[in-house]
């Protein structure tokens, strides 16, 4: 199989762009998927975060957009389900176009609407990328020109169709349908995730128009056995906050820089927990979607991620709904105040470390019950779980159960 992007017939304008960054070499999934798109193909795919998916798509999406210069805007389409994961794409279409004529547009709820509504007259951009939530009532309010699109992109797409946004997507989608009844069958699809179950598959299908659909996969998902190694330390419940800060500081001691994300499941905890590091003076921030039934703010989310992208904190607090899909380099552990029921959060999770070829430890700090969870998981996934310890602020294999007692 073809693994340069030259012979994957990607436009040399983006193959000298992609060296800029040092890349050369298509991964698994970006050989199986770039074909497909580029000869306009509808494709849905799923790989491991961390292999490329966001341009695997915009790479023949985009080249096919250099090709096709005469088609009123805008042309591509692509819809996120948070606001951090919609800037990441359009930082990474920002540099993938710089020197070009094409604009971009990020439509996310968390900027003013009139002050959006206003750029967006102003720009006539090629390509939109939103939310669901935002791109939905600037259609409704007739300000998106979508009887026209090249491209339809669903990222992060069993997220969109999930319970709690698949109204959104479902009746953007049917706006999108509408205003294309004559070319809509001429509209490229390409969803993907690092998870797509055939309960998300088949809800994907139905809010596509049940058109005909490739399915890929990629054999990089063993980056998940291969390049993370998963740990598992034990601790009461009540004292969780104290381990973590003990596993923060044995971390360190052993390897001076250290990128640490956070999850727990709940927004109330993770504040507390935040909270908590900052009082005993760790560099911390918090990335939430609610914080007391309150939003959290855009600002105040960009801020926590520039802050930790940067390294100015070497901990982010985050839950699952709110950082789901990042790409932040440098991620040294990734540790877990809990362990999901869902097999595929436990995989989002372990997928913000271990990218782009560098290995990776994910921690899951757990009572009893937690670490059963953990061993049915481990079971589930074929992955293996290392038992760790912490002693005398030293990170090591739990002690055997007749040395525990010894003087």
């Amino acid at each position: 199989m073809e693994n340069t992007f030259t012979e994957l017939g990607v436009s040399e304008y983006f193959i000298k762009k992609l060296e800029d960054r040092n890349i050369r070499q298509a991964t698994d999934i970006q050989c199986k998927v770039i074909p497909h798109l580029a000869a306009g193909e509808n494709v849905f795919f799923t790989s491991a975060t961390g292999t490329g998916k966001t341009f695997a798509y915009l790479l023949p999406l985009l080249s096919r957009l250099h090709e096709k210069q005469d088609i009123l805007l805008p042309r591509i389409l692509i819809i996120a389900p948070t606001l951090e994961l919609a800037a990441q794409i359009s930082s990474e279409l920002d540099f993938l176009l710089a020197g070009t004529k094409f604009k971009t547009f990020l439509a996310i709820g968390s900027v003013n609407l009139d002050r959006q509504i206003e750029s967006l007259r102003k720009e006539k951009p090629d390509i939109i990328v939103g939310n669901p939530g935002r791109l939905l009532i600037l259609a409704k309010k007739r300000l998106l020109r979508l009887n026209n699109l090249q491209s339809l992109v669903l990222d992060e797409a069993d997220r969109l169709v999930s319970d709690e946004m698949i109204d959104e997507t479902d009746e953007l989608c049917k706006i999108i349908w509408s205003c294309n009844k004559k070319n809509g069958s001429n509209i490229v699809l390409a969803a993907c995730s690092a998870t797509i179950n055939k309960k998300y598959k088949d809800k994907l299908i139905d809010i596509c128009g049940n058109r005909e659909i490739l399915f890929a996969d990629s054999d990089d998902n063993e980056i998940l056995r291969e390049k993370i190694e998963h740990w598992a330390i034990f601790s009461e419940k009540r004292r969780k906050d104290q381990t973590l800060r003990s596993l923060l500081a044995a971390l360190k001691e052993k390897k001076s820089r250290i990128k640490a994300l956070v999850f727990t499941s709940r927004s109330d905890e993770a504040v507390i927990i935040l909270s908590r590091l900052q009082f005993h003076n760790v560099p911390s921030a918090g990335l939430f979607g609610k914080v007391a039934k309150k939003p959290f703010s855009g600002q105040e989310r960009k801020a926590a991620l520039d802050s930790f992208r940067e390294g100015k904190v070497d901990v982010l607090v985050s839950t699952d709904l709110a950082a789901r899909g990042l790409d932040i380099p440098g991620i040294t552990h990734v540790i877990a105040l809990d362990v999901p029921s869902d097999s595929e959060v436990y995989i989002h999770r372990c997928g913000r470390t271990g990218r782009a070829g560098k290995r990776g430890t994910m921690v899951t700090i757990g009572d009893e019950t937690q670490m059963r969870l953990l061993a049915l998981m481990e079971k589930k996934l074929k992955i293996k779980v290392i038992p760790k310890e912490l002693h005398y602020g030293r990170i090591g294999a739990p002690l055997p159960i007749e040395d525990e007692y010894e003087d």
